[in-house]
């Protein structure tokens, strides 16, 4: 028996305890059971050969390993010791998910007013029609074993409706927390949002960690962005060294809609992020930015798609990485034009920073353009800083130390700037200060 088919079978076996152990409508029963299959048909894409998309980033030791099913405690845990690992702001709709189950007691939800923001086991049992049209309306569970398999152990999890014209005034912020289990776990955040027309919402997703827990989070979000909607999507990742975590996000735009996501990769074991934009309206604007951190023997891989499929739409993909140790980094960020998508106006471009000769990225911006009268255009670079910027500093009195550190720094806050929610900027700028390596430039 091989090691791929003994992986399927022992989340197949979870997932029978999963379902016999849960009563829920049928049409939720119906989506799992078909997540589960398209699992099986797939399994885990461990396959060196004939993969491109996971060409540079080897899933052996997701495969291999066993997790367990809800064996994460889902209580116990301080709002202060909260509040010290996460981004936090009173003023904030805050949604915390505890070892992938709701916490109500570490959540402040919104009270009143039109949107609605809230877990989905709740909403499913309240509610379940409107969750019900959307939930796996954009995931391809036929494609990608992670989202298949996340479909199968759906249960818990965010899901934000913001109405036709209601602008949010505060951030919702969908908060999951890992701590230390009696053995190694596994846990499926589903997030779901739909931003009506008109309608304006700030959305935080973050994933932190308290502990060094060994443990296994396979993530799907859905955000649909409605005609002349305005979205701003911010992905904060900061696990623990011994964690894995594979996140597949799916965002289609409407007429005149925008979307901005600004993604911060810090610290976990092997971590990935699959983020497919489908442009699926005119006139409509897409800014997709991140930053990674990678330091020891970390690996981080982000792989950005964004299809535009109709004319006159505007996308902008930046992405920056910061290695050293022996960590490596992954990014494959491919653009589409579809026939008839003219005045497509589409620029990607990812700039890496090695601090280590051990240090490796693996960078494949890609462009397939099957429409005129577009302006596109893609590059990557990687290396080391500019000797005069460390050389004008050491003129003026700055320790070698401390200029490394700053023309280090300097070179993140390009996409830590861009970050418009005042108290997760503050996060951000400290949480990179703190993890970035003493390092010397020396030429």
């Amino acid at each position: 028996m091989t090691q791929a088919s003994t992986a399927n079978q022992r989340y197949e076996r979870q997932f029978s305890d999963f379902v016999g152990g849960n009563s829920t409508p049928d049409w939720l029963n119906t989506l799992r059971r078909k997540g589960m299959e398209g699992f099986a048909r797939q399994g885990f894409p461990t396959a060196r050969r004939g993969n491109e998309a996971w060409k540079y980033t080897n899933v052996a030791p997701i495969a291999d390993a066993s997790f367990d099913h809800g064996a994460g405690a889902t209580s116990g845990l301080a709002l202060d010791a909260l509040k010290q690992v996460a981004p936090w702001d009173d003023a904030w709709t805050t949604l915390v998910f505890l070892n992938g189950r709701y916490s109500a007691q570490l959540s402040s939800p919104s009270t009143g007013g039109p949107s609605q923001a809230g877990n989905l086991a709740a909403l499913v049992r309240s509610n379940g029609t409107s969750v019900q049209a959307r939930l796996g309306s954009l995931v391809d569970i036929g494609e990608d074993g992670f989202a298949a398999l996340n479909t199968a152990f759906t249960d818990d999890g965010a899901f934000v409706h913001v109405p036709d014209g209601v602008s949010l005034e505060a951030p919702v912020h969908l908060l999951f927390v890992s701590t230390e289990g009696d053995r190694p776990f596994v846990t499926y955040p589903r997030v779901l949002v739909v931003a009506g027309k008109k309608s304006r919402a700030t959305i935080i997703e973050s994933y932190v960690d308290i502990g060094q827990a060994e443990y296994f989070t396979d993530s799907v979000a859905e955000i649909v962005v409605e005609e002349e909607a305005e979205v701003e999507h911010y992905r904060l990742l900061n696990e623990s060294d011994s964690a894995f975590h594979v996140g597949v996000a799916r965002i289609e735009q409407k007429d005149g809609s925008s979307f901005s996501s600004r993604a911060f990769y810090n610290s976990v074991a092997l971590g990935r992020h699959d983020l497919g934009l489908t442009i699926n309206g005119s006139e409509c604007y897409s800014d997709l930015s991140g930053l990674y951190v990678t330091s020891g023997a970390q690996h981080v891989d982000n792989f950005v798609n964004i299809d535009h499929t109709k004319p006159f739409s505007t996308s902008r993909l930046y992405y920056k990485g910061i290695l050293s140790g022996r960590s490596r980094a992954v990014f494959g960020g491919t653009v589409y034009v579809r026939e008839g998508a003219i005045k497509t106006d589409a620029l990607q471009s990812d700039k890496n920073l090695l601090l280590s000769p051990d240090a490796e990225i693996d960078t494949k911006p890609a462009l397939f353009i099957w429409a005129d009268d577009v302006k596109c255009g893609h590059g990557a670079t990687a290396g080391s800083v500019n000797a005069d910027a460390l050389f004008y500093m050491r003129s003026r009195g700055v320790d070698l130390e401390t200029a490394s550190k700053l023309i280090i720094f300097g070179f993140a806050t390009e996409i830590i700037d861009t970050v418009r929610v005042p108290g997760l900027k503050d996060f951000l700028e400290k949480t990179v200060l703190e993890s970035l390596p003493a390092h010397r430039f020396e030429f």
